[in-house]
């Protein structure tokens, strides 16, 4: 084989390998990226590590960039400013936007978390609790006008417990500082969200006695929104998202809580298996996952009810302003 002929089959050979490097970039360029910022990282998110780590994301054309962004504050302004495309927070963070006037409001496509997701831990275990035992106690609560104080204090309220009479109420400790002032000695009783609720438990520093997320029903409590100027340039990636979304809830509907945590492990690599398992254990049986992605009207009135209750609304802003339920409905449809 002469010179020329080598020379020629290798430049046959760099051109079948450039084809196919640059067919696999087309590939992963085919991908819409899409970048979320979760309020916090949670057991209670637990669907959407799910959508992530199985692949459903993947399997819509979507690739997927999470970053923990925490508080509501941070999450809204990360969205308003276009530092994330979907925000997974708090329904009631859209209503503020809306009420301050927006001429590009927040809308609300996909919920992911039906209940409050908080439970009341105390110093001491109680079988029969009743919390009546609240009165007159030292009550280490939430941020004021988030939805844990203000669905915490919906729940006293519809149990005949009025947070601002009854008890001392401490609202002024930072949302991440809460167990550690709890386990140094502050208050009687604390409002926590799994896994911390277990840690407490195993490390017995307190004992899960009740469920705030059993008492203030249903809500549209995390919810993924986006602008309504991005859903109507990228409706078929907002569809493309929310059925990915669904896919996920419908695995975790059809799955023990310890094969939910073997799928979301890589994100509390800090935290013990079993405390992993109860956490999603109690989620699981009251019901905290979403069965599906719609977020419906008799559950957005009870979210207004808890904020109006709490004197943080306005003015009632209805389902149609801030909810738009195309993308769940048709996620059903395409999912089945």
């Amino acid at each position: 084989m002469n010179r020329r002929m080598v020379m020629s089959l290798l430049l046959a050979a760099a051109l079948v390998m450039t084809a196919v490097l640059a067919g696999c970039g087309n590939k992963d360029s085919d991908k819409v990226k899409v970048r979320i910022g979760e309020v916090t990282r949670s057991l209670f998110y637990a669907p959407q590590y799910v959508a992530i780590e199985k692949g459903y994301f993947e399997e819509e054309g979507l690739d997927v960039e999470l970053t923990t962004t925490p508080g509501g504050d941070k999450t809204m302004t990360a969205l308003l400013s276009n530092a994330i495309d979907v925000a997974l927070v708090g329904s009631e963070t859209s209503i503020y936007v809306y009420q301050q006037g927006t001429d590009d409001p927040i809308i609300n496509f996909a919920q992911l978390t039906q209940t409050d997701g908080t439970f009341l831990v105390a110093r001491e275990a109680a079988e029969n609790f009743d919390w009546n035992a609240l009165k007159g106690s030292v009550f280490l609560g939430q941020r004021k006008g988030g939805m844990p104080q203000m669905a915490g204090e919906f729940a006293l309220k519809k149990l005949g417990i009025d947070p601002q009479a009854d008890l001392e109420l401490i609202q002024n400790v930072d949302f991440a500082n809460i167990p550690a002032a709890f386990a140094s000695g502050t208050g009687d009783f604390v409002q926590l969200f799994e896994p911390t609720a277990s840690i407490f438990e195993k490390e017995g520093k307190g004992h899960v006695v009740a469920s705030f997320g059993a008492e203030s029903g249903h809500l549209p409590y995390t919810v993924f929104m986006a602008k309504q100027s991005y859903i109507n340039k990228n409706d078929k990636t907002v569809q493309a998202f929310t059925n990915a979304i669904h896919k996920a809830q419908l695995w975790v509907q059809s799955s023990t809580a310890e094969a939910i945590t073997d799928v979301v492990l890589p994100y509390f690599e800090n935290v013990d298996r079993d405390i992993l398992i109860s956490s999603i254990d109690r989620y699981q049986k009251q019901g905290s996952f979403a069965v599906d992605p719609v977020i419906d009207e008799a559950e957005w009135n009870n979210l207004l009810d808890v904020i109006t209750s709490a004197g943080e609304l306005e003015k009632r802003t209805e389902h149609s302003e801030l909810v738009n339920t195309t993308f769940a409905e048709k996620s059903i449809e395409a999912v089945k």
